[in-house]
């Protein structure tokens, strides 16, 4: 298989020799078209007048043309007994048939160079023959001679032909010279792309592209490099999620299988007893919540548009997930503030409903004892705005950029007493950004998180 750089030098080379050709050939028309025509009556009238010179000064013609000769012309005389004479370069080819050479003699006019036949790839103008020229009856030494007359190409654009091959000749070969060095310049960068792709193919992110082009050849590589940076983070983030199932499986796993064993001593007292089977049912649900949630996360990683749509009251919604929860704003003596409009959304009420279970049940998870939360939803600019806030502690900055991601716990000591996954949010953002809305936090140190959601009114 041609390289990329061996079949653009082939394509643009061709252009350049077809252009070049095809240049020649539309030349060629032209002449034989326009150009032929007036240099046959160019000839003929030049012709006609040493004719007339002959006839006024037959002691004179001879020196007379070798006159003109000298100038740049070749020149034939002959007569019908075959006495002939050159005069300046002979021709290359005597190729006129004597019947030709009688009607001259006879005092016809000869028009070779207008009859030159026409070919393809030679246009006749320098075509050194004695039928492409021009014939005329003349008197010499009171004897009837018929002459021929044609330009000596050699004489008259000799050193013009050689300027104008070297033009066209340098013009070709400095043409082909720059093609390769332009498509080089071209090619180079999707080489080191290519060289890119199979680099990242093996698992290598750290490349380096020449960013600083202002063309589509820059703009590809800043965004391949773009590309390669986020294949990194999602093969990092992938790997930190395998090792966060794995673990997150394996605490439940190793508790159930360690209270299992414990179970099997006879003479444990019931009271012990009751408790590893406690430990063991609450563990077996924080397995069950996790693949919910992995099930969750997977169905929306694999199609974001796989909602059931409907329109709902969001207000019902909203005291609904708060009379649910009112069990633990009791047991925390939190109170509950609700400001909410009504407001009538479409979209996937399920998921919905969980993206408020989830922003809620954090609200109330980090809030200390005897707190606030407030729930508040209104309209503005054809959206639906919902906060959820806290009077918890907050999140710290440098924390925020990581809120979302998969199994990120920002209090671990916490979150391992609540028996957190740490996947709540990130299910909360995909159900939102497959709704085609957003989802932010703000927070202010000491006085609490909130949480905003963005969705359309359709």
């Amino acid at each position: 298989m041609k390289s990329l750089y061996v079949r653009m030098c082939i394509v643009f080379c061709s252009v350049i020799l077809f252009s070049s050709l095809f240049a020649f050939l539309g030349s060629n028309f032209y002449y034989q078209r326009e150009v032929k025509p007036l240099n046959d009556a160019k000839l003929t009238g030049m012709a006609l007048k040493l004719q007339e010179f002959s006839k006024s000064h037959p002691d004179s013609i001879d020196e007379y043309l070798n006159s003109v000769a000298s100038l740049g012309y070749k020149i034939y005389v002959t007569n019908d007994q075959g006495s002939e004479q050159f005069y300046g370069k002979p021709f290359r080819e005597l190729d006129l048939d004597e019947g030709q050479i009688a009607k001259v003699l006879e005092g016809q006019v000869y028009h070779g160079v207008a009859e030159f036949p026409s070919k393809l790839f030679i246009t006749g103008f320098f075509d050194n023959e004695l039928r492409n020229s021009i014939g005329v009856p003349i008197t010499m030494n009171n004897e009837s001679y018929a002459l021929f007359l044609r330009p000596d190409a050699d004489i008259q654009f000799g050193e013009l032909r050689i300027f104008f091959a070297m033009i066209i000749g340098l013009t070709l070969l400095f043409s082909l010279w720059f093609v390769m060095i332009s498509v080089l310049h071209v090619v180079k960068p999707i080489t080191r792309l290519t060289a890119a792709t199979k680099s990242i193919s093996k698992g290598r992110y750290d490349i380096k592209l020449n960013t600083r082009r202002s063309d589509e050849i820059g703009q590809l590589a800043s965004h391949f490099m773009i590309m390669s940076r986020e294949l990194e983070r999602t093969n990092r983030a992938r790997q930190e999620f395998v090792a966060n199932v794995s673990h997150e499986i394996e605490s439940p796993l190793t508790s159930i299988q360690g209270f299992a064993h414990s179970l099997r001593d006879s003479t444990l007292p019931d009271e012990e007893r009751l408790q590893y089977l406690s430990i063991i049912e609450e563990e077996s649900r924080r397995m069950s919540m996790l693949s919910k949630q992995l099930l969750t996360l997977s169905s929306l990683d694999y199609d974001p548009n796989l909602l059931q749509i409907s329109t709902f009251d969001l207000r019902s919604q909203l005291r609904q997930v708060a009379q649910i929860m009112e069990w633990k704003l009791a047991e925390k003596q939190l109170s509950l503030r609700l400001n909410l409009s009504e407001i009538s959304l479409t979209g996937d009420v399920n998921l919905l409903y969980q993206v408020w279970m989830n922003l809620l049940s954090n609200a109330i998870k980090y809030t200390p004892d005897g707190g606030e939360v407030v729930i508040s939803a209104s309209l503005a600019e054809g959206s639906c705005q919902i906060r959820v806030s806290d009077t918890g502690e907050g999140i710290n900055p440098e924390e925020l950029p990581m809120i979302f991601d998969r199994f990120y716990k920002a209090d671990r000591a916490r979150t391992r007493e609540n028996h957190s996954t740490g996947l709540g949010l990130s299910i909360a953002q995909k159900i939102v950004l497959s709704h085609s809305g957003t989802i932010e936090v703000k927070r202010v140190k000491g006085k609490g998180t909130t949480f905003i959601v963005t969705l359309p009114v359709l």
